[in-house]
């Protein structure tokens, strides 16, 4: 199967105009995503649902009550496009991003867009992203519901303390090779463990596969 794996990497928005199209769900949850991350934040849509229309009358969003123009790209450096079901719509904003050089992600299609937007787990500190490359994107969502149980609050309070002892150590110990080793001390033991528990009907595929698999090799 081809998928496009990208190039990994974390983009600094902080104070930087992000235009987000769309007024639902996806839109706000995705504005929300950009204002903790500390992007000025411009949504693009006639309509907005309740959380967006709070952060417009709170000034934390502009709002533009409207459909999408080409010079609304002018002064972006990303556009996160929410709008689900219309491929052309889609097609046509990745070329005009293509012309202005805007980084574009469109819901629903890897194929119009040039960023991908993997699912994040935040735990304190602690950002992992999951990624399928388009492949299979609602697995990334069943991964990371996983994945927040598993970095629990005593992980995120694990990660404040090894921060404040990196924080001591470069007060205290002036050699670097001495701080590497207190750190990795301190690391010591620590492993993340999990397995994968696989649902039915893929079991019994793959099961199915292995059989047949046997059956042709000995005939």
């Amino acid at each position: 199967m081809a998928a496009n794996p990208g190039f990994p990497l974390v983009l600094d928005v902080r104070g930087w105009p992000v235009l987000v199209i769309g007024g639902d769900e996806e839109a706000s949850e995705k504005s929300q995503r950009l204002l903790e991350s500390g992007a000025r934040v411009t949504v693009l849509s006639p309509t907005l649902n309740e959380p967006l229309r709070l952060l417009a009358a709170s000034g934390k969003i502009i709002h533009r009550g409207r459909l999408f123009r080409e010079t609304d790209l002018e002064h972006a450096i990303l556009v996160l496009n929410t709008i689900r079901g219309d491929r052309d719509f889609a097609q046509m904003l990745s070329a005009k991003a293509r012309e202005k050089r805007v980084l574009l992600w469109s819901v629903d299609y890897p194929e119009a867009s040039s960023v991908t937007m993997p699912a994040v787990v935040a735990a304190g500190h602690v950002r992992v992203a999951i990624s399928t490359s388009g492949v299979a994107p609602a697995l990334s969502g069943f991964m990371k519901e996983d994945l927040e149980q598993i970095l629990d609050a005593e992980f995120i309070e694990f990660v404040e303390w090894l921060g404040h002892l990196r924080e001591q150590a470069k007060a205290n110990e002036p050699d670097s090779e001495k701080r590497r080793a207190l750190l990795r001390d301190a690391l010591d033991g620590f492993r993340f463990l999990g397995k994968v528990r696989y649902p039915k009907v893929w079991s019994e595929r793959r099961a199915e596969t292995v059989t047949n698999k046997q059956s042709d090799m000995e005939k």
